[in-house]
């Protein structure tokens, strides 16, 4: 056991960190020319656990194609559930639309960047005098180059399987947001006006994701083979429309219990620590239950994880920061 488990200290000299601590399983990283997590931990990182009646609410979207809506407090795991679904069936990465208040279905659907077409143009028609550019010339900058589908976009593309889209927090978002997906969602197809315009409206253009796939976009449209498997969440801060509601199906994810949470322990942390963790487990469920706590399931993995890897060496001291109330906003 770290006899000093504290990293950053104010009253000590600068030193460099020997070691960096372990992460727990779910904050595993791959990024650069790290060694990354192995396979077991990655599968950690994409476990879930849920009740059998709320399997079949999941499965009877996938199988109506339709949105699937999930509400639950925070913590719930509602964010985890596309990664699980991706993860499950093999779809590939998820495709994630962050929703803010300024979000709109245009950004979802694709983004055009108009301005450094025309400015590429110019700089074109500078470096040579003697060209004309115009909107049929040849000289005019590919408009594929300045197209990239957005994540919306992006998963209405016409594939055999479906990707995964997260729609996350869509109460977040402006008020119309939900009827103006709407469309999109019964026809399952979009045009791109600043392509369909054009003589020849058939161009390569950016997707989302790493790195610069791109792929043909004919007659200015987007039009999907088969409907992705889209998963909306909500923390319930505003209702939505009975038309968007009657287009999806429902799922509430509620707190999970003592049962439930021995289960999550285990598929995260190991079935050892899921069995050291039981004073833990009960504590959480007290504290989660009482009218002066809000807690998230994560805070329970956070403890476990730093109760069980021995680094911390005053736990009780730093249980009170890990169960700190979600609603506690005092300094």
């Amino acid at each position: 056991m770290n006899r000093d488990w504290r990293l950053f200290r104010v009253d000590a000299e600068p030193r460099s960190v020997a070691e960096w601590p372990a992460p727990p399983p779910w904050r595993v990283f791959t990024g650069g020319d790290a060694v990354g997590g192995s396979p077991e931990t990655e599968r950690a990182r994409l476990r879930y656990a849920m009740s059998d009646t709320d399997q079949d609410i999941v499965n009877t979207a996938l199988h109506l194609h339709r949105p699937l809506l999930v509400t639950g407090r925070p913590g719930t795991g509602k964010s985890s559930l596309a990664r699980a679904i991706a993860h499950q069936l093999c779809l590939g990465d998820v495709l994630h639309w962050p929703i803010n208040s300024r979000s709109t279905l245009a950004e979802g659907l694709y983004r055009y960047d108009a301005v450094g077409r025309l400015r590429d143009a110019s700089l074109a028609g500078r470096h040579n005098p003697g060209t004309v550019v115009a909107p049929s010339g040849a000289t005019e900058p590919d408009i594929g180059d300045y197209l990239r589908l957005g994540p919306l976009g992006t998963a209405l593309l016409p594939d055999r399987l479906p990707r995964v889209l997260l729609i996350d927090e869509l109460d977040k978002g402006d008020v119309d947001l939900p009827n103006d997906l709407l469309t999109v969602f019964e026809e399952g197809t979009f045009e791109i006006p600043e392509l369909a315009r054009l003589s020849s409206p058939t161009a390569q253009v950016r997707v989302t994701g790493p790195g610069d796939e791109r792929v043909m976009v004919r007659d200015g449209r987007v039009t999907c083979r088969t409907f992705p498997v889209v998963v909306i969440t909500s923390n319930g801060e505003r209702d939505f429309p009975p038309a968007f509601l009657r287009r999806c199906v429902r799922l509430d994810l509620r707190q999970p219990e003592a049962e439930q949470l021995r289960s999550i322990v285990g598929m995260h942390l190991g079935t050892e620590a899921a069995a050291r963790a039981e004073a833990l487990i009960e504590e959480f469920l007290r504290l989660r239950d009482s009218e002066a706590h809000d807690l998230a399931t994560d805070q329970l993995l956070n403890a476990v994880h730093l109760r069980v890897s021995g680094a911390v060496t005053d736990f009780e001291k730093v249980r009170e920061t890990v169960f700190r109330s979600l609603g506690d906003t005092d300094a």
